[in-house]
């Protein structure tokens, strides 16, 4: 099997012009750091990747598998029509304090909302790429258009510090057609840092997950269970 590795500095070269504009919406810190571009990888992967290459999948380093990747991988012929994206819920109502302004002005959003029928955003730890529909889908690329992007962070108030992860929750409640929503079990996330910040009241609406668990993510620095 072939490894090709990718320099940093090359691809942080080739995303910031492509980037640039959103992340002063979506990084920690002000102003638009060059290294924070890779942040953003995944936004515009299929503006950097060969063209050959037509399905990724992207993963955080705190991840444990319980089951084979290749299942994972299998998820892409799941995608309905129109999506380019298969990503899981976030599972802590981090999206609820971000888009607390917008809550208030519109009392009957989903947004925000625990599943199952709210909008709770997305966590980009375990992400189903599917560069040939990135590619394809005019919409999908309209919304990296700076003008695009600024319009929905004012019409959401979004503010954001979380890279990739911000953009493709804010898209995603403005277009949800463009996402195959991954199970939580493909994502089992472990953080529990919102449930004592002033939501433990509703913490276990978005945190509960049924199912085997495939992939752990421990994020926040949360120990994952030994086997």
């Amino acid at each position: 099997s072939q490894v090709i590795v990718h320099d940093v500095n090359e691809l942080t070269e080739k995303l910031f012009p492509i980037v640039e504009a959103m992340q002063k919406h979506f990084s920690a810190g002000s102003g638009t750091y060059y290294s924070d571009s890779i942040f953003f990888l995944s936004v515009a992967m299929h503006r950097i990747m060969p063209k050959e290459i037509t399905q990724i999948i992207q993963v955080d380093l705190d991840l444990k598998y319980k089951t084979n990747i290749r299942d994972l991988f299998n998820e892409f012929d799941n995608f309905p029509e129109g999506a380019v994206i298969g990503i899981a819920r976030e599972m802590q109502p981090v999206y609820r304090h971000t888009f607390w302004q917008y809550r208030r002005e519109n009392p009957q959003t989903k947004v925000g909302d625990p599943p199952p029928d709210g909008l709770p955003g997305f966590n980009s730890g375990v992400l189903l790429l599917n560069l040939e529909a990135m590619r394809k889908s005019k919409l999908y690329n309209q919304l990296l258009e700076p003008t695009t992007v600024q319009k929905l962070t004012e019409k959401y108030h979004f503010k954001g510090h979380l890279g990739d992860q911000d953009f493709f929750t804010m898209v995603g409640m403005e277009h949800p057609e463009l996402f195959h929503v991954l199970d939580c079990t493909w994502n089992r996330q472990l953080c529990t840092w919102w449930r004592d910040h002033g939501y433990s009241d509703v913490f276990d609406q978005y945190f509960q997950c049924e199912g085997e668990v495939k992939i752990y993510h421990g994020n926040c620095n949360t120990p994952i269970p030994e086997d």
